[in-house]
């Protein structure tokens, strides 16, 4: 199995590439903003929609008592408009589909659901937490709203950097991600020859598990699944309405995952890459840095400050702003704060590091800035310069520079505390302890062997748990710089790497045991050149299926709109 197939927390950009956000104001008239999803042809296929689909016990139920207080007899009377006409959704070929009000509110809760679990996770996330999470790309940024109050009465800012209300931020996103996934819904359907495509055995698994945990939730507050939804979710989100909406929102992933694969085994000619590399000459040039993103802006500061000219002070600097736990013992090995060959765009969209970030003062996409990156791509930087960027701190070992040498294969066999990579961060030292000795037992027999590729994989498979790489003896093939999460990723491209080279290494998962397979014949600089062109490639036939298809909210449906969850009603 391809690294382009896996999805596993090694990966360091996490599960979707984000794309741009355009406006269709400029092309179809409509004044509101679409958020886009990049589709990137070598990490894993997931729709906005489709995300929400497993959702947290816990969290509904903690909606439970609210939701019942303020859906009362007035509540119970109004089912009937959940049948109405919420927002229709067509194509300039006439394919269409009329949205009810029902799969709106199913929609609204789940935002508002998540943005709340965002906001919880943020702030129960300390400063070296949020930096792991950035790294692998799963850090987003708290909410600015108290979700105690009427989110009518609290204002943000949209993607055009203008003052809206939660309550229409929320609104927004909602319809854009009801037009996102009916666009790609419909086209699946209408190249199904009419009609609607299988989901699959998984998926039918996983809906089936998150339906049945929440019958169990409603069972203990003595209702049938269906009024459970209702009570938690809005009118009209009976049990058939959730199973059809998260149908839909698969199907939909699957359909635009079938795009990212037609784009995988695209094959270009030597010509396109050099033509590539001369016109985008910038997008594939690398950095080797220190990073550190601190809890705040002025430990970020007083770190800068404190970090010595040559940077020899800069793990000791980032244990000291990791808090006590399992993070400061991370971040006491350099290589946890060290990331080699980073493009910009790892950067930018990957690792979730505030120098990744646009400037506040971009408005529109067109004028979009971005000061740490200019700063850090910048062909004044030299080895030694200091900065930092809102949270980020950075030292430069070395400026930006077309990456040399090839794409490599790589075998490893991780020991996870617990025995499951999700709960490593949550372990005690004696499990971390145990973890490492099998590690080293492990390490021990391969070299009392015949230390091969084949024995190392035999291993692997009898003993890994990254289930991403047991059935293929523990290889990922082809890796190019920024796929892996730090530690791992800094030892496969260290200087002087050679076949055969084994070793220990500690990540936020466990130990990994490494043997380093060999290099391949891809330059990096190619690797990098097409997995460029390839998203590029997939976003077009994206961008063309969503400029086909527009949403038009019905007014009247729109009367019987969830707001405010658990505040207005």
């Amino acid at each position: 199995m391809a690294k382009k197939d896996l999805d596993n927390d090694l990966f360091a950009g996490g599960s979707i590439s984000e794309g741009k956000k355009k406006s269709k104001k400029e092309k179809k008239g409509n004044a509101r903003n679409k958020s886009k999803k990049g589709i990137s042809a070598n990490t894993a296929k997931i729709i906005r929609s489709a995300v929400a689909v497993v959702l947290v016990v816990a969290l509904l139920v903690t909606y439970v008592a609210t939701g019942l207080v303020r859906k009362g007899f007035i509540h119970s009377t109004l089912q009937w408009t959940t049948y109405l006409t919420a927002v229709t959704v067509k194509s300039d070929n006439g394919d269409k589909i009329n949205v009810p009000v029902s799969t709106y509110n199913y929609y609204y809760a789940l935002k508002y659901n998540n943005l709340k679990q965002r906001q919880e996770a943020a702030n129960n996330s300390d400063g070296e937490n949020s930096s792991i999470l950035g790294i692998l790309g799963l850090l987003q940024e708290p909410v600015d709203a108290d979700f105690s109050k009427p989110l009518s009465d609290q204002t943000t800012t949209d993607d055009n950097n203008e003052t809206i209300t939660w309550q229409e931020y929320i609104y927004n996103d909602v319809i854009e991600t009801i037009e996102e996934t009916y666009s790609f819904y419909l086209a699946a359907v209408r190249d199904n020859d009419g009609a609607e495509p299988e989901i699959t055995a998984t998926q039918k698994s996983q809906l089936d598990s998150t339906l049945s945990e929440y019958k169990e939730a409603a069972e203990e507050y003595g209702y049938t699944l269906s009024a459970y939804l209702v009570a938690v979710m809005g009118k009209g989100v009976t049990e058939t309405v959730f199973r059809r909406e998260a149908t839909r929102s698969y199907i939909a992933d699957n359909y635009k995952s079938s795009i990212s694969s037609e784009t995988v085994e695209k094959k270009y000619t030597d010509a396109e890459y050099d033509k590539y590399k001369e016109e985008n000459p910038d997008t594939l040039k690398t950095v080797d840095v220190r990073i550190f993103e601190a809890n705040s802006e002025s430990d970020a500061e007083a770190f800068k400050k404190a970090l010595k000219a040559d940077g020899s002070n800069f793990t000791e600097l980032a244990v000291k702003y990791s808090k006590d736990g399992f993070y400061k013992k991370y971040y006491a090995d350099d290589s946890a704060s060290t990331v080699t060959k980073a493009t910009r765009s790892f950067l930018m969209n990957s690792s979730g590091f505030s120098i990744g970030k646009e400037d506040e003062s971009s408005k529109k996409e067109e004028e979009k800035t971005y000061t740490g990156l200019d700063w850090l791509y910048s062909a004044d930087r030299k080895a030694g310069d200091i900065n930092s960027f809102s949270k980020t701190v950075v030292y430069v070992l070395s400026p930006a520079e077309e990456a040399d040498g090839n794409t490599i294969n790589i075998r490893h066999i991780l020991i996870s505390p617990k025995g499951e990579p999700s709960k490593a961060t949550s372990a005690k030292d004696a499990d971390w302890d145990s973890a490492l000795q099998e590690a080293e037992k492990l390490l021990e027999q391969f070299n009392k062997g015949d230390k091969t590729a084949k024995s190392f994989a035999d291993l692997a498979g009898k003993n890994t748990d990254d289930p991403g790489s047991e059935e293929t003896g523990g290889l990922y093939e082809d890796v190019a710089p920024g796929q892996m999460v730090l530690p791992f990723n800094n030892w496969c491209f260290a200087d002087g790497r050679k076949a055969g080279d084994t070793d220990i290494i500690k990540t936020e998962s466990g130990y990994h045991i490494m043997y380093f397979d060999g290099e391949t014949k891809t330059p990096i600089w190619k690797s990098f050149a097409e997995t460029q062109m390839k998203d590029k490639d997939s976003q077009s036939k994206a961008d063309a299926i969503e400029e086909e298809f527009t949403a038009k909210v019905n007014w009247f449906g729109s009367r019987y709109f969830e707001i405010d969850t658990d505040i207005d009603r």
